[in-house]
C-alpha cells in the first residue's frame, strides 16, 4: 500500500472517529453497538404470533437505541418445539413461543394452563393469565430453568378436525389423531378411547394427506394457516383445549440483561402478547364462517361429556401439579 493511500486512510478513520466522538459515541460503544438476537418459533409467517415477533423486534430496537437486533425464525426453521426450547437451555436461541405442555417438560406445574377442559371459557384463561397463580408457577418455572416467561398470547381454543363427524365420545375410539408430542396434548384423546400420535408440526399436512393418521387438533386460525381444512372433511367443535403459548427469553440472554433492557424486553412482549389475543379473538369470531364458505363441515358439539370424560384425569396420574395448585385455578374467577 502507498504511503499516500495510507494516508488518506488515516485520515478518513481519523475524521470518522471524531465525527462519532462528537455525537457522543464512545469507541467501546461503537463496538458494542448493536448484539443479534435470535426468536425462533414453529408457526407461520401469516400468524399474529410471526407479525408481532416481528413488530416486538423493531420496538426493542428502538426503545434501546439499537443495542438488539432481534432476527426472528418462523416454521420451525431453527427446528421443532422441543428443539427449540432445548435451544433455550444451550443459549443456541435467546427467545421462543411455546406452549405451556412443552414448558411443562422442565418444571410441571407451568403445564397445567395446557390441559383440556382446564378452563371453563376464555375469561376463566384471562384471568389465569393475570393471575398471582400464574406469577407464581412463572417464578418457579424461573427457578427451574433459570429462563423467564414474559408474556402469554392467546392461542385459540382447540377442535379436533376428521373425515368423518364426531359428535360423542365413542366416535373418537381408536381414532388415531396427531398431536403434538407433550402429555398434556395426549390427555383428551386417551380420554375419550382415541390413539394419539405424536407428529412434528410441519409435518402434519402430509400425514393427513396421505392417512398416516385420521385426525389432527388445532385452534381456527392454525387449522386455516396450515391449511388443514384442505385434507380433512370436518371441524369438529371440540373446544377441548383453551390454549396459549408463552413467550420466553433464554437464560443466557436474561443474565446479561440490564435491569432497565429486562423491563423494556417484558413490556414489549407483553404488549405483543395483548395484539396477538385480540387478533386471535377476532380470527376465531370469524372463522367458522369463512370454512363454511370453503365447503368445510363444521360440526357444532355438545362438549358435556367429552368434558366429563376429561376432568377426572385433571388429578390423575398424568398431573403434573398438586391439588393446590389445581383448586386455586378452578376458583379463579368465581
Amino acid at each position: 500500500m502507498s504511503d499516500k493511500k495510507s494516508q488518506r486512510q488515516a485520515r478518513f478513520v481519523h475524521a470518522m472517529t471524531a465525527a462519532m466522538l462528537a455525537a457522543g459515541v464512545s469507541i467501546a460503544g461503537i463496538a458494542q453497538a448493536q448484539e443479534t438476537l435470535n426468536f425462533a418459533h414453529v408457526y407461520e409467517t401469516s400468524e399474529p404470533y410471526h407479525e408481532w415477533a416481528l413488530w416486538a423486534a423493531e420496538e426493542i430496537a428502538e426503545r434501546t437505541d439499537g443495542r438488539y437486533n432481534i432476527e426472528v425464525h418462523p416454521a420451525s426453521s431453527l427446528g421443532k418445539e422441543a428443539d427449540i426450547n432445548e435451544g433455550l437451555q444451550l443459549g443456541t436461541v435467546d427467545l421462543i413461543y411455546t406452549g405451556n405442555q412443552f414448558a411443562g417438560r422442565f418444571y410441571g406445574p407451568i403445564g397445567i394452563a395446557g390441559a383440556p377442559y382446564m378452563f371453563r371459557d376464555f375469561d376463566h384463561w384471562r384471568t389465569y393469565a393475570d393471575s398471582d397463580l400464574f406469577d407464581e408457577i412463572a417464578q418457579g418455572y424461573q427457578d427451574a430453568t433459570g429462563n423467564v416467561p414474559l408474556a402469554m398470547n392467546y392461542y385459540g381454543r382447540r377442535h379436533v378436525t376428521s373425515n368423518e363427524p364426531i359428535n360423542e365420545p365413542s366416535d373418537m375410539e381408536d381414532l388415531k389423531i396427531r398431536t403434538p408430542n407433550a402429555p398434556m396434548y395426549m390427555m383428551f384423546p386417551e380420554a375419550v378411547g382415541a390413539n394419539p400420535t405424536p407428529i412434528a408440526f410441519a409435518e402434519v399436512y402430509l400425514a393427513l394427506q396421505q392417512g398416516v393418521v385420521d385426525a389432527q387438533e388445532n385452534p381456527l386460525p392454525t387449522i386455516k394457516a396450515k391449511a388443514f381444512y384442505e385434507v380433512q372433511d370436518y371441524i369438529n367443535l371440540t373446544g377441548h383445549i383453551t390454549d396459549s403459548l408463552i413467550t420466553i427469553a433464554g437464560g443466557p440472554l436474561w443474565n446479561r440483561l440490564s435491569e432497565e433492557d429486562r423491563e423494556i424486553f417484558r413490556e414489549v412482549y407483553m404488549e405483543a402478547g395483548e395484539k396477538i389475543t385480540e387478533d386471535i379473538l377476532q380470527s376465531e369470531e370469524d372463522l367458522v364462517a369463512w370454512f363454511e364458505e370453503q365447503g368445510v363441515s363444521v360440526n357444532e358439539v355438545d362438549i358435556t361429556p367429552f368434558r366429563e370424560a376429561t376432568v377426572p384425569y385433571h388429578t390423575g396420574e398424568d398431573a403434573t401439579w398438586d391439588q393446590e395448585t389445581y383448586d386455586r385455578l378452578q376458583a379463579l374467577g368465581q
